[in-house]
């Protein structure tokens, strides 16, 4: 893609609506992914499962992204950007409704299920949205661009726990002084329907909502040189700066998940916070809200900063906020994990960008092998898990994500000595 300075007015202001328009998709997937983390609170207790057991919510969640990533890549180039976003939403409705199927039949199992077919249309979503916002305006503006949409998905990711936590750990098991029954569960199965419910009826307004607007997107993207085109999602594996941001995404999902996932559990422990788990999972809001923040103001650093440089300064201090929850506790293994989130900001985009700049494949196919490796978010919180299982305590599994953000390190200092790759590069490094 290149910039278009002999664009009309109103082109331009096509773009201005379509970028408008994608960015609620950002909100709309960071608010369902957030509610794993309440939910794996909720699930523990409902189904009296192990920390191993309950992570596999985040595991079935994310394990989408490694099945269904580069297949998506293939679809996007098919069906063209507006048709996959609206059939991944619809994908999404689908996987809601199963979720009260699985709570009358009681099987956490099924549970899975609905939460593996609601992440592969996130899937799908993100292998279309994150290049089409890359796409829609300037290349030197395209680390701030994604990293502005993020910022709307951190606003869907501090209120999905909050919100969350209101309905799964409010009630039935979870009510002062409730023992666990047949009654008290029946009644925390129902917060569990209700709040997909809830959720589904959100991705099918928004499916409206993007249906209505889908000529701008294509005629935005077109006039951006946005258009997905043909391309196999394969060739990609012959990038090696592809494989490389793949192994960063993976790390990077891996270890935010890894955290956010049992941070509930966490806040709860008494020689933690010692919280009620609706108070804890609350909390959990902080952390997400913590990224929400740290995207906004990272927009406007990385017009002034350098993508890798920046990204290098916040993987390091990631890394060491890890570590210090490692030896301490209370208050201050508290703050110091809730911080982290701040720290994992722009970290998502920035690697996504800094790889599409660099890498020698399509974009699409490089989308595609980059949401894949989204699949971290499924392997890293299951260790995690089986960490805590292993140990009785949470502060080791921050040893886990503390490995992960040392591999970032790396990354960030290699990106930030290479050349971007000549031709139709889909961004340019932030301050160049």
């Amino acid at each position: 893609m290149t910039d278009t300075p002999s664009q009309t007015p109103s082109a331009t202001q096509g773009t201005g609506l379509a970028f408008a328009y994608v960015t609620t998709l950002f909100f709309a997937w960071g608010f369902a992914t957030s509610l794993i983390d309440p939910l794996i609170a909720a699930v523990k207790k409902v189904f009296d499962l192990s920390f191993a057991e309950a992570t596999l919510t985040a595991s079935a969640w994310f394990i989408a992204y490694a099945v269904v990533s580069v297949p998506a890549a293939a679809v996007l180039s098919r069906l063209g950007y507006s048709r996959s976003i609206i059939s991944a939403l619809f994908v999404m409705v689908l996987g809601c409704l199963i979720i009260p199927v699985a709570t009358i039949v009681d099987q956490y199992a099924l549970v899975l299920l609905g939460l593996f077919v609601i992440a592969s249309g996130v899937t799908l979503l993100q292998v279309a949205a994150n290049p089409l916002v890359a796409a829609l305006g300037s290349r030197k503006s395209s680390h701030a661009r994604l990293n502005f949409s993020q910022f709307f998905n951190s606003l869907g990711t501090t209120l999905g726990p909050w919100l969350g936590s209101t309905v799964l750990l409010t009630g039935g098991v979870f009510a002062a002084g409730a023992v666990v029954t047949e009654a008290t569960r029946a009644e925390s199965l129902r917060s569990i329907d209700m709040a997909f419910l809830g959720l589904g009826a959100v991705f099918a307004v928004v499916a409206v909502f993007i249906f209505s607007a889908r000529k701008k997107i294509n005629a935005a993207a077109a006039t951006s040189g946005g258009d997905a085109g043909v391309s196999s999602p394969l060739k990609a594996f012959g990038s090696p700066w592809a494989l490389l941001g793949a192994l960063a995404i993976f790390v990077y999902v891996g270890s935010e998940v890894t955290i956010g996932g049992l941070l509930t559990n966490f806040l709860n422990r008494p020689e933690i916070l010692n919280l009620p788990e609706a108070d804890a999972g609350r909390m959990v809001s902080l952390y997400w809200g913590g990224a929400m923040v740290g995207r906004f103001i990272g927009a406007i650093l990385l017009t002034r900063v350098r993508a890798g440089v920046l990204l290098a300064v916040n993987t390091a201090v990631a890394a060491m906020l890890c570590l210090v929850v490692t030896q301490t506790s209370g208050t201050t293994a508290a703050y110091a994990a809730i911080a982290v989130g701040f720290f994992n900001s722009i970290m998502f985009p920035t690697i996504f960008t800094l790889t599409l700049e660099r890498s020698n494949a399509p974009a699409p196919a490089t989308s595609g092998l980059l949401c894949t490796a989204i699949v971290g978010g499924a392997v890293l919180p299951l260790i995690g898990g089986q960490v805590a299982d292993m140990t009785g305590s949470l502060n080791p599994v921050f040893y886990v994500p503390l490995v992960g953000y040392l591999i970032l390190v790396g990354f960030a200092v290699l990106a930030a000595r290479a050349k971007v790759r000549d031709g139709d590069a889909v961004a340019a490094p932030a301050g160049h």
